[in-house]
């Protein structure tokens, strides 16, 4: 991988409340609780599904796919611009090739992706959505070499391409159930690593000199007008009659708040104050964790075909691992923060 170089860094409310912190912890605790955050978040996703359809609104369930991303995302918004307000006044000096991307990377990483995502959720098994996920990893490397000419450690390569073993592993020995939902479930999860990969792409070509605040208010704006405008001219102006539920709300106000703003800021906090390194083996985390919540949140026991698969796509992670290790260098923070790390689904 390139050595990066260090461009605008960010100025918004993580790197405020780092200042203010009167106490020093270590970054590698912010970076495990905000891990942790991300990892449970598909399982509390489909912990709310299943808690809508208990607490059903004129025969429908108040906590749907386009509820619970259009409403989370709103809660989101209602963080983020407070936070990152001191950011936006940078939007005015982008250019038209800067908004082209920006939208690109909205409709790509903020609307279909989180969309396929939650799909996914609501057909298969939480820890299938895990495991098939980690191919948003091995296409980022690959699209990097190709489009960005970058060149990529052999460590790096090797544990992406057995991670994706991992994944094919998985899906050859559950064999015929791939036919129902869980077919459908894993396909929309490939789908969502497709559109993320090639929104990092974009996002690390045309939008490193975007401050991270002002990026993911736009993003996660963007996204949101995007798959409203979808779902009306899929599903009709009927669609979101509940999206106004109370129920529905209150659930929100806490998914937006707790897994998307909270585990996004002391991800910020803690990248800033750690090595990549550090990083990558707080986001290695994120497959053992979503694995462990589905279990504790939903009662979800690995299947053997799961298990299997997830081991190989832990011996990848172990190869990734090595290879920062040696590569013992930072790449650009920025950059990294926008692309998201590489751990799936994260809340929006």
């Amino acid at each position: 991988m390139v050595i990066l170089p260090r461009v605008y860094f960010m100025k918004g409310a993580a790197e405020e409340v780092h200042r203010n912190i009167p106490w020093m912890l270590p970054g590698q605790l912010y970076l495990w609780c905000a891990a942790a955050i991300f990892a449970a978040s598909g399982a509390v996703t489909r912990k709310l599904s299943i808690l809508g359809a208990g607490h059903l609104v004129n025969g429908h369930n108040p906590i749907s796919l386009c509820n619970l991303l259009f409403v989370g995302n709103l809660c989101a918004l209602l963080v983020l611009v407070p936070l990152y307000r001191h950011q936006l006044g940078t939007l005015r000096s982008l250019s038209r090739r800067d908004w082209s991307a920006l939208i690109a990377v909205a409709i790509l990483g903020g609307a279909l992706a989180p969309a396929f995502f939650l799909a996914a959720l609501t057909m298969t098994m939480v820890n299938n959505v895990t495991l098939v996920s980690r191919l948003e990893p091995l296409l980022t490397l690959a699209l990097a070499a190709w489009v960005l000419r970058e060149r990529t450690g052999i460590w790096e390569v090797a544990g992406a391409v057995t991670a994706c073993l991992g994944v094919v592993v998985t899906i050859l020995l559950q064999g015929g159930t791939m036919l129902g939902n869980d077919g459908l479930g894993i396909t929309f999860t490939a789908l969502a690593a497709v559109a993320q990969a090639v929104a990092n792409i974009v996002s690390r070509r045309y939008l490193r000199h975007v401050p991270v605040g002002a990026f993911s208010v736009v993003r996660t704006g963007l996204g949101t007008m995007v798959f409203f405008c979808l779902a009306l001219i899929l599903y009709g102006n009927h669609h979101f009659a509940e999206a106004f539920s109370p129920f529905l709300w209150g659930w929100m106000l806490f998914y937006g708040t707790m897994i998307v703003v909270v585990g996004q800021t002391l991800w910020v906090i803690g990248a800033r104050r750690s090595s990549t390194a550090d990083a990558a083996i707080a986001e290695a985390f994120n497959p053992l964790g979503a694995v462990l919540s589905a279990y504790l949140i939903l009662g979800e026991v690995p299947t053997f075909s799961q298990a299997v698969g997830g081991g190989v796509v832990l011996v990848g992670i172990v190869l990734g691992l090595i290879g920062a290790w040696r590569r013992g260098r930072d790449l650009m923070l920025e950059t990294r923060l926008k692309m998201g790390g590489d751990m799936g689904f994260r809340g929006i």
